[in-house]
């Protein structure tokens, strides 16, 4: 398996690989081996027939033309049967050498057919082990026979042997460094899946989160107040218009930017604008009206310096703000929240603080905070399908995705609720 931080071969899916599996390979051995070696033996036995009488013996005849045979026509299998075809392949090879008696014979095709075709199919063992045993059986039976070895052509053949298994071996090779490239970049493509539905989760909970919270807030007010003082209640009815429209732009906005793959620049470049622009720290203020508008008391302080920073990381400032806020609205019995945005040596930190105490009388830190500060049920006061903890996660994964740091949890006192998000310095093109 190649190393995470390496990137496979180009190759390995720009150009298609050669399939051992296809029609072409099962029958190009055959044919090839059967063209070869059946007209040969024909051929050499009309030929020593015109010279001597040598071959005129019906049953020599028969079993060369036999063993020529054998072995394209073991090829025909050698797809479901690797192993076993490379040992019949090279005991009628060696049948056939014995049957010519040793002197220079045509060359038995089918054999490196099927030893190249045994190693890269996975079936080594059945390769070595055939050759090294038909080799000493025709060696040793030859010299019971009184052939007449010429030892040029023994260390001839036993290196083409040799350099069959070699072929093998190498073909093996390059077909699992393909198969692992094809795996790899498989796996790549899966993440990068993953990921882009990781990044839509987040920013439509960011976006959905805050708003449907806000409506919540709003719809109850309207209906408390729905007889005794209609005017206020037909002005809440407002807001919610007002909320539910603006919340509509962005997540068309945050679409249309995740589309284009601009999410982590908040550019986009193919496409017309946004219908409302990518929230950075000049929405701040806006968003802070909002949070105020449902009567929790915010005190805000940002660092003029801060809106100085790259896209990405006031992106990931007003995130987690926002994030942050919605949860104190919706899961905190206290009435203020204070909000600190400040540059530092290593970048920018952003501070939330809930002072208060968790709604329906848990304690701080437990049911209702942090990672279950979202419960997500009706009595958490907004919507049960925004809750389960993923703001939280959202916020963290937002923060490490730009090589931050990021905590929430209890303060130190156990009074409140504190999150804190590390954003390094970026260049401006990151």
């Amino acid at each position: 398996m190649p190393h995470p931080d390496e990137r496979p071969p180009a190759a390995a899916t720009a150009w298609p690989r050669f399939r051992l599996g296809g029609p072409l390979t099962l029958w190009l051995p055959v044919v090839v081996s059967f063209v070869v070696q059946v007209p040969a033996a024909l051929l050499r036995w009309h030929a020593r027939a015109l010279v001597s009488s040598f071959d005129d013996d019906p049953v020599r005849f028969t079993a060369r033309l036999v063993l020529a045979v054998a072995g394209p026509v073991a090829l025909v299998f050698a797809r479901r049967f690797p192993g076993p075809v490379v040992a019949v392949v090279v005991a009628a090879a060696s049948g056939y050498v014995l049957v010519t008696s040793g002197d220079a014979a045509p060359p038995y095709v089918a054999l490196p057919f099927a030893v190249i075709g045994a190693v890269v199919r996975g079936a080594r063992i059945w390769a070595w082990i055939s050759l090294g045993v038909g080799w000493v059986v025709t060696l040793a039976a030859g010299i019971a026979l009184r052939v007449p070895w010429q030892p040029a052509l023994v260390v001839a053949v036993s290196l083409a042997l040799v350099l069959f298994v070699a072929i093998g071996e190498s073909i093996r090779t390059r077909r699992r460094r393909w198969d692992e490239a094809r795996r790899f970049a498989e796996e790549q493509r899966r993440s990068e899946v993953q990921a882009e539905r990781m990044r839509i989760a987040r920013e439509l909970h960011d976006v959905l989160a805050h708003s449907l919270s806000q409506i919540s807030v709003q719809a109850g007010v309207g209906l408390h107040l729905l007889e005794s003082r209609p005017e206020e209640a037909a002005k809440a009815l407002t807001d919610i218009k007002a909320t539910s429209r603006s919340a509509l732009e962005e997540v068309r906005s945050v679409l249309g930017v995740l589309r284009d793959g601009g999410e982590m620049t908040g550019v986009r470049t193919d496409s017309p604008a946004p219908l409302v622009p990518t929230p950075d720290l000049r929405r701040l203020d806006e968003l802070l009206d909002s949070v105020r508008s449902q009567g929790l008391r915010v005190e805000a302080s940002v660092d003029p310096a801060a809106h100085a920073a790259p896209a990405a990381v006031q992106l990931a400032m007003y995130r987690i703000v926002q994030e942050s806020l919605t949860n104190v609205v919706r899961h905190s019995a206290g009435d203020r929240a204070e909000v600190a945005i400040v540059v530092t040596d290593e970048g920018y930190r952003v501070t939330v603080d809930d002072p208060g105490p968790a709604r329906g009388g848990t304690t701080v830190g437990g049911p209702g905070r942090g990672g279950p500060r979202e419960p997500g049920g009706p009595a958490s006061g907004g919507p049960a399908f925004i809750g389960s903890g993923r703001g939280v996660l959202g916020m963290r994964e937002r923060t490490e995705l730009l090589g931050g740091r990021f905590s929430a949890g209890p303060v130190a006192d156990g009074r409140g609720f504190r999150v804190i998000a590390d954003l390094p310095e970026l260049s401006g093109s990151s």
